[in-house]
């Protein structure tokens, strides 16, 4: 039964976290901003690969993961393997790069920093990229990747991913909630970095945060969804997580920089989500900028936010562990 407007508004007020940017964190963030500027909006087609992935092969390696190509269900990609991860806990991570650009390997680092927080294993597949590949490519190659875990034996799998990524991760946990009853392993949690949850541009962050962020322009971002969708309706609920229904949703946590364009996509999703009877939060981190969590090492919010992401997917692994045990317990009684 859907909630009350009056018990969605309560829910809407704890669920969204507010932090305030440090004084080192503006100091970096201006630096950063200096570098990124003479740049908006010029990242474009696939001629933007090569110099997107190099900027992500800059996050800082982390200390203590193995990385390892490999490929799950027929789909390639990357393993993180942090020291003393949970053996049967998994995290697969979809990279971003606006369904066009970004690759698995360019990704590794930040998806390590991602594992070592989690305790645990993390997968992140080259799904298909546009144009070469338009919708719904990326969506089936996640979830023959999703399958493919299973598979491999995987009890417990929190899907997370950052913009277009995050896109897609949240397409495949709708994709599952709505064919519960097929599933083997229901995934125990998602977290979605600056997802682009709305494929028609229509949030309002595209203008009221159009100055602040540094990155893109709303010209270019329709360039590189119109080659994804390649005819596609951005509005069908398929394409577009914010048009779905979320009922059903495993727990889920957003974190978005304010001063970036997707802004709204966050914010409205998470409306939507807890409006839909789900465990939602969104995260919204002052003063920081699309990818944030790329400059870990280098930003206080970085890290926190690992850290707070970490210890949700830790805490839903943990808690999936016990309700296993209860019910084997109860079974065998």
């Amino acid at each position: 039964m859907p909630a009350s407007l009056e018990d969605q508004r309560f829910a809407q007020q704890k669920a969204t976290v507010f932090h305030p940017i440090s004084a080192e964190d503006k100091t970096a963030m201006a630096g950063l901003r200096a570098i990124a500027e003479p740049n908006k909006g010029r990242l474009r087609g696939t001629a933007a690969r090569q110099p997107f992935d190099a900027i992500m092969e800059h996050v800082t390696v982390p200390k203590n993961v193995i990385f390892e190509a490999g490929i799950v269900g027929a789909v390639p990609g990357w393993w993180s393997k942090p020291k003393g991860a949970q053996p049967d806990a998994v995290v697969l991570h979809i990279h971003g790069g606006w369904f066009n650009w970004g690759s698995a390997k360019a990704y590794r680092n930040l998806v390590g920093h991602l594992a070592i927080h989690a305790g645990a294993c993390a997968f992140s597949p080259d799904y298909r990229l546009a144009p070469e590949h338009p919708f719904p490519g990326a969506p089936q190659d996640v979830r023959a990747c999703y399958a493919g875990l299973i598979e491999l034996g995987y009890k417990k799998i929190a899907v997370t991913g950052d913009s277009a990524g995050g896109t897609l991760a949240l397409g495949l946990l709708l994709s599952l909630a709505a064919s519960q009853s097929d599933n083997k392993v229901v995934p125990v949690a998602g977290v979605a970095l600056s997802p682009i949850t709305d494929l028609s541009l229509s949030g309002t962050s595209w203008t009221t945060r159009a100055a602040a962020d540094p990155y893109f322009i709303q010209l270019q971002a329709a360039e590189l969804v119109r080659s994804y969708l390649n005819g596609a309706d951005p509005i069908e609920p398929a394409v577009s997580p914010l048009r779905a229904d979320l009922t059903g949703l495993p727990p889920i946590r957003i974190h978005v920089g304010n001063d970036e364009v997707l802004l709204d996509d966050s914010v409205r999703l998470v409306d939507r989500a807890l409006a839909a009877g789900v465990d939602a939060q969104l995260d919204v981190w002052q003063g920081m900028v699309h990818g944030f969590l790329g400059s870990v090492g280098h930003l206080t919010a970085s890290t926190r936010a690992l850290q707070q992401i970490g210890s949700f997917l830790s805490e839903r692994f943990t808690k999936t562990t016990a309700k296993r045990q209860a019910y084997r317990r109860t079974n065998q009684e």
